[in-house]
C-alpha cells in the first residue's frame, strides 16, 4: 500500500536472512503492508523502517493514522486494527556526515 510511504521518515522493512539484516537499504524501499478484509472490516499488518532520528512512536502513530484515513475513503471498510513492526533504524550518508562520525 502506498499509503504508508506517504509519511516522512519510513522507509521499507530491512531484508533479513536468519535474523541478519542482508541487501541494500532499507530506506529505499517502500514498506510492505498487508490487509485481511471480513466482511467490510479490514486488520492491516506493516513491516517498515523508520530514519534516525526521527521518533519510533510518533512516526509509527501517524503512519497508523495516515492508513486508517486511506482505508475508510474506501466505500464502507472500516479498519479494525493496525499492527506495525519496526524492522529496523536507518540512517542516511548525511546524517552520519553531519554528527562527524566516519565509517571505515
Amino acid at each position: 500500500m502506498v499509503a504508508a510511504d506517504e509519511v516522512e521518515h519510513v522507509g521499507g522493512p530491512a531484508r533479513r536472512v536468519l535474523g541478519v539484516p542482508t541487501g541494500g537499504d532499507a530506506a529505499s524501499r517502500r514498506p510492505q503492508v498487508s490487509a485481511t478484509v471480513t466482511g467490510q472490516v479490514a486488520a492491516l499488518d506493516v513491516r517498515l523502517s523508520v530514519a534516525y532520528p526521527a521518533a519510533v512512536r510518533a512516526t509509527t502513530e501517524a503512519v497508523r493514522d495516515h492508513l486508517r484515513e486511506r482505508v475508510q475513503t474506501l466505500p464502507g471498510l472500516t479498519v479494525s486494527r493496525v499492527d506495525i513492526a519496526v524492522t529496523a533504524l536507518t540512517t542516511t550518508s548525511s546524517s552520519a556526515a553531519a554528527t562527524g562520525r566516519v565509517v571505515a
